[in-house]
């Protein structure tokens, strides 16, 4: 029997009317694990097979970066018309032209690296994406199972009103309580009753919530994993890996920016070659040419100090994230250690003695010794302690389930992109 039923009392009678009123299992052969869901909802991420197009997109973009200028052919035809010996048109002078232009100060190579960069930075902002999806169906699964875990409680709490009922109208019948304890036992029941068919609506709804992450259908929940306490005792990793490598990226990026705008700070000669037709005498001459700005008022300074600006912005995001990172990680294993404490003294003090206390009061109640109201009391103290209890856990989990996404725990389940077609 699980830690979930300490306290409990130990009468045959409890454990059978909890069997009896539990949620009753599914046609799965074994419960839904943690691994299982995110395994689930990875490999049906309808997100990701877009990977592969968005890297496809960025593969063009290097390849768009690293191609030359095109060159240029052009005619000019000169002495067209004019006064003197030029008006007839037989004095003009026609040139066939090829240019090209010459890319200095590593520009291409400059583009390319940006654009590499950007196939990196694809690539990691989905994984972390996949991160973000994991998180939240962790939390739908924990959502489950504490659902699953607070319906069970729900039929303890139905299990008690009816024996309490039972007790009542035994005494009832012998005039030894009035009436109307008979009708506050049915009432009790009932109240129970209708929160036990909203705890089970609350548990199917979750249950459908987390399978919806995947192709949907019924699954089974064990509530169990809610009493894993070992993460409140172990040292926490590190921060993500993925995340800070995305930061890691975007520093990358920057520097790469840094690079073009410093390229388009080197001017680029033209050079121009061709041949030049004379009219007036059917010769031919070939010409050859160039230019090159000087660079006397644009050197691109502003871009260059704008993208150095922002390498430096860039390089603090990463510090500042990581401190960020390493301060939440503390928080978060504080927390757990402060609830697993939390929950370990209500298991071992506090439902217990409340156990021990329902015990009393209906020895005493049968005695003639207590009052039916002095029954709820010690059972309402009793059905509090363990919700309580299962409040502190779920809280416990969810704290975990944060902890395993500032650390990156679950980034091997992250699937390979899938290849461009």
């Amino acid at each position: 029997m699980s830690s979930f039923f300490q306290g409990r009392s130990r009468r045959p009678w409890l454990f059978a009317t909890a069997l009896a009123l539990a949620t009753p299992l599914s046609a799965f052969a074994a419960p839904l694990g943690l691994s299982d869901a995110l395994s689930r909802a990875a490999k049906a991420d309808p997100a990701r097979p877009a990977l592969a197009s968005r890297i496809a997109a960025a593969e063009a973009g290097v390849r768009q970066a690293a191609v030359r200028p095109n060159p240029v052919i052009g005619v000019e035809v000169e002495d067209l018309a004019g006064t003197g010996r030029y008006a007839l048109i037989d004095r003009a002078q026609a040139t066939l032209y090829y240019q090209q232009s010459q890319e200095r100060g590593g520009k291409r190579e400059a583009r390319t690296s940006l654009a590499r960069s950007d196939i990196a930075q694809v690539r990691l902002r989905d994984d972390v994406r996949m991160l973000d999806l994991l998180h939240e169906v962790e939390i739908a699964w924990i959502e489950a199972i504490a659902a699953e875990a607070e319906a069970r409680l729900a039929a303890d709490r139905l299990a008690l009103a009816e024996r309490a009922r039972s007790e009542v109208d035994r005494r009832v019948k012998v005039a030894r309580d009035p009436l109307f304890a008979g009708a506050r036992a049915e009432a009790q029941v009932a109240e129970a009753a209708g929160a036990l068919a909203e705890a089970k609506a609350r548990a199917a709804n979750t249950r459908r919530a987390l399978a919806a992450f995947w192709s949907g259908g019924e699954i089974e929940i064990d509530p169990a994993p809610l009493e894993d306490l070992s993460a409140a005792d172990q040292i926490a990793g590190p921060a993500s890996p993925v995340d800070l490598a995305l930061l890691e990226a975007q520093r990358g990026l920057a520097a790469a920016k840094v690079r073009v705008e410093q390229s388009k700070s080197v001017q680029d000669p033209t050079w121009r070659a061709g041949l030049r037709y004379l009219n007036d005498g059917g010769d031919v001459a070939a010409i050859v040419g160039g230019s090159i700005p000087l660079g006397r008022y644009d050197t691109n300074r502003g871009a260059i100090d704008q993208a150095r600006a922002a390498q430096t912005a860039a390089d603090l995001d990463l510090i500042g994230a990581k401190a960020t990172l390493e301060r939440k990680i503390a928080a978060a294993q504080a927390s757990l250690a402060q609830k697993a404490g939390e929950a370990r003294r209500i298991t071992a003090e506090i439902i217990p003695a409340n156990a021990r206390t329902v015990d009393l009061v209906r020895d005493g109640f049968n005695r003639g010794g207590f009052s039916y109201l002095d029954v709820i009391e010690a059972q309402r103290a009793l059905i509090d302690a363990r919700q309580r209890r299962l409040a502190v856990l779920k809280s416990f989990q969810l704290d975990r389930a944060q902890l395993d996404r500032l650390t990156g725990a679950h980034a091997s389940l992250i699937p390979a992109p899938e290849s461009a077609q």
